[in-house]
């Protein structure tokens, strides 16, 4: 079998990479890390506009990323794959275990705008009253104001670290003017810093803006590389539908060819394994049964 062409480097995107001075050190003050966690928002916000980034599919892969950190805090041992399978792999209705509950509170939370209700049907344990009050938190930047949240419902709810750091983010991504939730300090963030108050807890979020956001931008570029190589393929598609799953692919960090609940389940494996031969997509778990494919 031929090999696809790959695309031409020179062609795809690239996205400028965060400025070493940003994230170069720690830094030692509150001020400090204030400036550098701003300049990290800022940055991310100013990269991420342009229009390369599938926006969607980023932020349903960070969720990924930051459900396979709460797993950890929660002393559980799934990482990504175990996630996936425990959340695409269960039968609709039936209830996807620990593991899967918590990657779909995440995936949920980032799907929609952030609002009250949204939030509320994500989220497990945190009654919308809360979630309100979370929501219009005080505090001199938007870092700040998720600390605040996290100490404060941490108070009220010492395990429920999942629903805090989705809250966090959510403060944060309305902070900065976003309209949805984009998980960031979820992914830095560990147990010890979370048992910080008051200042040493801020300081340590504004720690955790910085990094994130590092980690957030090299995959935004991973991914716009990896979805203008699916768009370019995609006018060789020749099944019905096919621009339907695209779109999909786009916006989802997993898809089971039953996703495609808009083709038959033949036709939406052939596509899969088409894809994946055209290099577009891959083929997520290695198996040959119970298969899942990404970009």
């Amino acid at each position: 079998m031929r090999k696809p062409r790959a695309e031409p480097l020179e062609t795809l995107p690239m996205l400028p990479p965060l400025p070493g001075w940003i994230g170069a050190a720690p830094a030692e003050t509150l001020e400090a890390a204030a400036f550098r966690s701003g300049a990290a928002l800022a940055h991310l916000s100013q990269v991420t506009a342009a229009g390369d980034v599938p926006v969607a599919l980023w932020r349903d892969r960070l969720a990924l990323v930051a459900a396979g950190n709460c797993a950890e805090m929660a002393g559980r041992r799934e990482g990504p794959g175990a996630l996936r399978d425990a959340l695409h792999l269960t039968g609709p209705g039936d209830d996807p275990g620990p593991a899967g509950r918590l990657l779909q509170q995440w995936s949920r939370a980032v799907a929609r705008p952030v609002s009250v209700a949204h939030l509320t049907n994500a989220l497990q344990g945190i009654g919308a009253e809360r979630i309100a009050l979370c929501l219009d938190a005080m505090g001199q930047t938007p870092v700040d104001r998720a600390a605040h949240v996290i100490e404060a419902v941490l108070t009220d709810h010492p395990r429920a670290e999942t629903a805090v750091l989705i809250l966090a983010d959510a403060v944060l991504a309305k902070g900065v003017g976003a309209t949805h939730v984009l998980p960031l300090l979820a992914l830095t963030l560990r147990p010890r810093d979370l048992r910080l108050r008051g200042d040493d807890l801020r300081l340590a979020c504004h720690r955790a803006v910085v990094s994130a956001v590092g980690q957030a931008l090299q995959l935004a570029c991973d991914l716009a590389r990896a979805a203008a190589r699916l768009r370019a393929v995609a006018p060789k598609l020749r099944a019905k539908a096919a621009g339907r799953a695209v779109d999909l692919f786009l916006s989802r960090d997993a898809l089971v060819p039953g996703a495609l609940a808009f083709m038959s389940d033949r036709a939406a494996r052939r596509l899969c394994d088409r894809l994946v031969a055209l290099g577009a997509v891959r083929e997520l778990t290695g198996r040959e049964t119970f298969r899942l494919y990404g970009v």
